[in-house]
């Protein structure tokens, strides 16, 4: 019991934190778009901006006010790199021979 509480502290900590940087908060307009960094986050915090999507409707899982290409870059990269490395990882098998 004693080791969860840390850990229930750490995961409710990472929660607030990764909730405070999710797309359509309002930190990015046309006149401040987000580039490539801020699309790789996004990409990486999509599936927690996607489950507080149910709750307020105002946060996005892709923000709208972006720089275009360089955004949608670092957001793919993001998105693909968490896909990819665990399918990738799970397609290796080692044959051990009798």
């Amino acid at each position: 019991m004693k080791r969860r509480v840390p850990l229930i502290v750490a995961c409710v900590l990472a929660a607030i934190l990764v909730s405070s940087c999710l797309p359509g908060d309002g930190r990015n307009t046309s006149a401040n778009p987000a580039g490539f960094l801020s699309g790789f986050w996004h990409g990486i915090v999509a599936p927690v901006s996607l489950v507080v999507q149910i709750f307020k409707p105002t946060i996005r899982v892709y923000e709208v006010a972006n720089t275009g290409f360089w955004y949608d870059l670092g957001f793919w990269l993001a998105i693909g790199g968490g896909a990819g490395g665990g399918c990738a990882a799970a397609g290796r098998r080692k044959r051990y021979r009798a």
